[in-house]
């Protein structure tokens, strides 16, 4: 529990501290990756949905997580761990495509859960979970996540990880900050944050579009909590900005955009030397199954003026492993196509994904084996 020196209140040391007679909570830092450069004399219609696509997993992928079991630094108790575990099967009841799946090794996951008090609570982008290296962390919880406030804490970094960014930077909100105070409180306790990093989760702008929709949601879960004094517009919230917590209807909207249900049957079966029709919007995806006639490589591509992400994935040997994911190809902002090439033996069965990232005009690109 912490008190403030001017006023003796109480108040829980994981939800916030005391300053003065304000409470300055504490906030998650999101992980910053190197950025994806876009080419010169690219559209800004292609290039703000390039961006609301990056960093998306495939639909009908499972990801793996796993907690820290040493140093102790890393580690917290049970408890901890099932308000993530809880927080996993919210998102995953709301229908949607991907899968979660708790595994014992971080080295065998792509989601590497620590619980590092002094690092406060942060999590990777999506895909950028990838890059990172297997004996580090992807995502941490610095407070309590059994209160209300470390419930949507959970909720707000598996967000993260599943590719969503932070709602409040959302250009359309049309915030107005009042700077100096909102670095003045960030660099205090408990959160500690240097200029940059307040920059990054707070100030800085979301570039148009690389947030999901085109309206504002105070009440997403992806939405920090501000306390008065920091927000000069709109002016209903210079008293302070508290969204209601938990998933709001538009976080489970856009979710269900990006990681649909997975439709009941098999997928479309792609042929050799056939061209099928990509029918998608951005956003979208398509997935066929192909099963190789013969042992030798076989090279996989989309055609069309399209951005598209292209995977060839098998389903795991072990039950509840990540999906396998034999190659991939993102050709987001080049003037090319994807295309990857995989060796198969005779009778194997792969699956053929592609999400498609920007397109003109549904139906203007196709992908073919041969």
């Amino acid at each position: 529990m912490a008190a403030s020196k001017e006023k003796s209140i109480k108040a829980d040391a994981n939800d916030g501290a005391y300053l003065g007679t304000r409470v300055t909570l504490r906030y998650c830092n999101m992980r910053k990756s190197a950025p994806k450069p876009m080419p010169p004399g690219i559209s800004d219609k292609r290039a703000r949905l390039l961006l609301v696509n990056a960093s998306k997993w495939m639909n009908g992928s499972t990801l793996t997580y796993a907690f820290f079991k040493s140093p102790a630094k890393l580690t917290a108790p049970e408890a901890q761990k099932d308000a993530v575990r809880a927080a996993f099967a919210e998102w995953k009841a709301l229908g949607i495509g991907l899968n979660f799946t708790e595994v014992s090794s971080v080295a065998n996951a792509q989601i590497r859960i620590a619980f590092d008090p002094a690092d406060g609570s942060a999590s990777y982008i999506g895909t950028d979970n990838l890059s990172i290296h297997t004996n580090e962390p992807t995502m941490n919880f610095g407070w309590d996540l059994t209160t209300p406030y470390g419930h949507t804490t959970a909720l707000h970094e598996i967000g993260h990880a599943i590719g969503f960014p932070h709602e409040h930077q959302n250009p359309k909100g049309g915030i107005v900050w009042d700077e100096p105070a909102v670095y003045a409180s960030l660099a205090a306790p408990p959160n500690n944050w240097t200029h940059e990093t307040t920059f990054h989760n707070i100030i800085e702008k979301i570039t148009p579009d690389s947030v999901q929709g085109s309206a504002w949601d105070p009440n997403s879960v992806m939405h920090y909590e501000f306390e008065p004094g920091l927000i000069l517009k709109p002016a209903k919230y210079k008293k302070g900005l508290t969204p209601k917590g938990g998933l709001s209807a538009r976080d489970k909207k856009w979710v269900r955009t990006f990681y649909p249900p997975l439709p009941s049957g098999s997928a479309a079966k792609i042929s050799l030397f056939q061209s099928h029709a990509l029918n998608l919007k951005a956003h979208q995806q398509a997935d066929f199954q192909f099963v190789a006639p013969s042992t030798r490589s076989y090279t996989f591509r989309t055609f069309g003026t399209a951005d598209t992400v292209l995977a060839v994935t098998k389903k795991p040997a072990k039950k509840g492993a990540a999906t396998e994911v034999l190659a991939h190809d993102d050709d987001g902002g080049h003037e090319r196509n994807a295309e990857v090439n995989v060796k198969l033996k005779k009778g194997d069965r792969v699956n053929v994904q592609v999400r498609m990232r920007y397109v003109e005009k549904s139906g203007e690109a196709a992908v073919m084996v041969f």
